[in-house]
């Protein structure tokens, strides 16, 4: 074994491209990261770089271009976005997201900005290539290159 290889741990999650093919298999974390205290996230390996992340699809592992990734549901029990310090007390939107696929998606984000600077507008602002966008059932990450449109869902 080589002394350059990093431990990896193995998170499922399932890959929506923009050809409308859904993969499902597994994202590589490393065991910490350099952006916050604690283990590597799927987010990170999404917004960390340009270009190509090797996502293992049973027997084989691919290189796939995150250009090309409408977006990645986490299953159910990846809480992944409520570890941002301030999750509990920042602003939740809850909105409806349009998507170049002209699939529409309604979940909650939260924003995490100073009161009077937490406005829909503020978070559309904010530059992440994916953002989490919560549902009932699970976090989505969606890729903003591919967001047509944020629409604020009021009750």
């Amino acid at each position: 074994m080589s002394e350059f290889r990093v431990e990896k741990r193995r998170e499922a999650a399932e890959l929506t491209l923009v050809t409308g093919a859904i993969v499902t298999g597994v994202f590589f974390l490393a065991g910490s990261s350099h952006l916050h205290t604690g283990p590597e996230r799927v987010s990170d390996v999404m917004n960390l770089e340009p270009g190509f992340f090797p996502f293992e699809t049973g027997a084989e592992t691919m290189l796939v271009n995150r250009a090309h990734v409408l977006k990645v549901a986490l299953p159910p029990q990846m809480i992944e976005a409520q570890l941002d310090a301030g999750y509990d007390v920042a602003t939740r939107r809850t909105v409806r997201v349009l998507l170049t696929t002209g699939e529409t998606v309604t979940g909650n984000v939260v924003v995490f900005r100073p009161p009077g600077r937490d406005r829909l507008s503020d978070y559309a602002h904010i530059d992440e290539k994916f953002r989490y966008v919560e549902l009932e059932d699970r976090t989505l990450l969606i890729n903003s290159a591919h967001i047509v449109a944020l629409t604020e869902v009021t009750a």
